[in-house]
């Protein structure tokens, strides 16, 4: 992998190239529900300079009544040219550093046509931990045009993981905590089953990056933690979480260990874990 083909970016790049009119930076950062301050609010009061709000919630579906699910790409193309990005800039999208959305407005964007993307390496914790410069308040986009097209093989429906059920052709991997995944403890959002996919493997997404500083742990650690989960990167792969944001954390750590196909569900297990939802598997994978 090289500088150029790591979707990673270290904080002295970003600090070069923050006065760079072709850099557009955005915060992605995102909490559950009913967890405050609200990401917006954090947003307010510090962000990297220049850094417009990436809300993972308003740039989706919202005829779907799940959460934050992918949107058109007309729709997608109009919600990103208000933040001021056309097709032509770099893009760089960092989070508060927990690494929860980050990866999931990268991998929109790859979805949606954009090539040139990536993730501030340990995000705004990093960023200020080093004592770099932050900002309050709004930094008002300029408007730009964002044609975007839509890639339907780096998603995946719950037909399609229904499907999959029966054929095995691709590995899920599920990016929640171990107790959620094996049906411990009931789910953060009401009203779903406990549990996972039959048949998914699980990673949790905390363990690919190091708590302490916020960066993505080495590449031979990434590949060790997918051979400990039990998961084959030769085979195709498809990432799922609680609803469809940390499952790209693992999608982003794949594509640094150049699995580049790999496809997430959106739905996650807001979708599957309903109660009118498909089977549920429970304990250890």
């Amino acid at each position: 992998m090289t500088t150029t083909d790591d979707p990673l970016v270290s904080t002295e790049w970003l600090a070069a190239h923050l006065n760079d009119p072709k850099v557009k930076i955005l915060d992605a950062t995102f909490k559950l529900p009913g967890v405050l301050p609200l990401p917006k609010d954090d947003y307010l009061k510090a962000h990297i300079p220049g850094a417009v709000f990436f809300d993972v919630d308003a740039v989706s579906d919202h005829s779907n009544p799940l959460p934050h699910m992918f949107p058109s790409a007309e729709q997608f193309g109009r919600d990103i040219g208000a933040l001021g990005i056309g097709n032509a800039e770099t893009v760089v999208v960092y989070d508060a550093g927990g690494w929860v959305a980050g990866p999931r407005a990268w991998w929109m964007l790859l979805s949606f046509g954009h090539k040139d993307v990536r993730v501030l390496d340990g995000g705004l914790k990093k960023w200020t931990a080093e004592g770099r410069p932050v900002e309050s308040g709004e930094a008002p986009p300029r408007p730009a045009t964002f044609k975007a097209a839509f890639d339907a093989a780096r998603v995946r429906s719950m037909q399609q993981l229904v499907a999959n059920l029966d054929s095995r052709r691709e590995q899920v991997i599920d990016a929640r905590a171990g107790n959620r995944f094996v049906g411990e403890v009931p789910e953060p959002r009401p009203g779903l089953r406990s549990g996972h996919i039959p048949g998914a493997r699980n990673l949790p997404y905390g363990e690919l990056f190091d708590a302490a500083t916020g960066t993505m742990k080495p590449l031979d650690q990434l590949r060790q933690a997918f051979t400990s989960a039990g998961v084959d990167t030769a085979k195709p792969i498809v990432t799922s979480c609680g609803s469809g944001v940390s499952a790209a954390v693992l999608t982003l750590a794949l594509y640094r260990l150049g699995v580049r196909d790999t496809a997430l569900y959106d739905g996650s297990w807001s979708e599957w874990g309903a109660e009118a939802g498909p089977p549920v598997a429970t304990g250890a994978a």
